[in-house]
């Protein structure tokens, strides 16, 4: 089964209508404030079978496993493609 988390980052990777820059992914991400992160979704390198790949501001290429995502939305409108729990 194809992780929903999964759908949703590559839907925005290779849609053509969707623009990555638009969507962030806040993941938990302990020590952070209130220990969540968002991830813009343009810095994001790879799609992976249990995760993704991103660059951080210092170019650092990091793996967040799909299960610490919390809430994949579009910045600008607000619509949410992913939201834990729901």
């Amino acid at each position: 089964m194809v992780s929903r988390v999964r759908e949703a980052l590559n839907k925005i990777r290779w849609h053509k209508d969707l623009d990555p820059k638009d969507y962030e992914v806040h993941v938990v991400h302990r020590g952070a404030p209130g220990d969540i992160k968002v991830v813009p979704a343009s810095c994001i390198t790879e799609v992976l079978r249990g995760g993704f790949k991103f660059r951080d501001v210092d170019g650092n290429e990091k793996v967040i496993p799909y299960h610490r995502v919390l809430l994949i939305r579009n910045r600008v409108s607000g619509d949410v493609l992913f939201s834990k729990g729901e």
